[in-house]
């Protein structure tokens, strides 16, 4: 599959991600330590709403009593604030909110098929209500483009209640770049030169840098001028906590199939 279209409307679907998810729980070998969510792709995206299988993964984690880190885009995940206001309560649980631009119809084009800018404030104002952590997620950073709205992302997602903050640069590996650049050209012609242009500068001279080192922050003075930016803000507005230390010694091995207890 490719990069494009393909991504966004050829999904694989795993239904019984949470019947593997129990199974691997009870495993003699399992170490209760926080298990990261949505690292590669959005856990509440459009078609959980009919698949639900986020919320029959959350259930699993909160019967074990087994920590995790979240991270989405979408408002979706008020839907499960029920179970999410337990894990909080039991300190098993951080969530982190991606926010890419204040701009409605910026977002509309860029990430057509995830909340609103509105919706992400929503979420976190609800979230922290809840007792949850939530952390803000300015990502991704596009040079030329939307670098300009950190400090007002960072002061509304301050306001929502986020504690702290973080940011990614624009990552564009293989396919992606084109993707991008005719999305560009497409939605913001004027400006598709010097973003390009600004891009390259943070990459070394390419629109993309895989190197370990450099790849989540960029290089080069204006690189380094966003970073200096993002950390003045997230002083001056106290998004700097530390990232909680969840409750790792509540867990306790789910039920197996069937109602099956372990005997050992």
């Amino acid at each position: 599959m490719n990069a494009g279209l393909d991504f966004e409307t050829r999904i694989m679907v795993k239904h019984d991600a949470p019947q593997l998810l129990r199974k691997e729980l009870n495993k003699k070998s399992w170490q209760p330590e926080p298990i990261m969510i949505s690292g590669v792709t959005d856990c509440y995206q459009p078609a959980e709403r009919q698949f639900k299988l986020t919320r029959g993964i959350l259930e699993v984690l909160l019967e074990a009593e087994q920590p995790f880190t979240l991270i989405t885009k979408n408002s979706l995940i008020l839907r499960d604030l029920d179970l999410f206001r337990e894990f909080a309560r039991r300190n098993l649980t951080a969530v982190a909110i991606s926010i890419t631009t204040l701009d409605a119809e910026l977002a509309r084009t860029m990430e057509p098929r995830t909340a609103t800018p509105a919706a992400k404030l929503r979420a976190i104002r609800e979230l922290t209500a809840a007792g949850v952590p939530v952390r803000v997620m300015n990502a991704p950073i596009i040079p030329g483009l939307n670098d300009h709205e950190i400090p007002a992302v960072l002061t509304a997602a301050r306001d929502a209640g986020a504690t702290s903050a973080g940011y990614v640069m624009l990552r564009l590996p293989w396919a992606v770049s084109p993707i991008f650049t005719a999305w560009l050209r497409e939605h913001r012609p004027l400006q598709a030169e010097k973003v390009e242009a600004l891009v390259k500068s943070v990459r070394g001279g390419k629109l993309y840098d895989a190197e370990w080192s450099q790849r989540m922050k960029g290089s080069g003075p204006y690189a380094e001028g966003i970073a200096r930016t993002f950390k003045a803000f997230c002083h001056k507005l106290q998004l700097n906590q530390p990232e909680p230390e969840l409750d790792c010694s509540r867990f306790r091995p789910p039920r197996l199939p069937g109602g099956q207890m372990k005997l050992f």
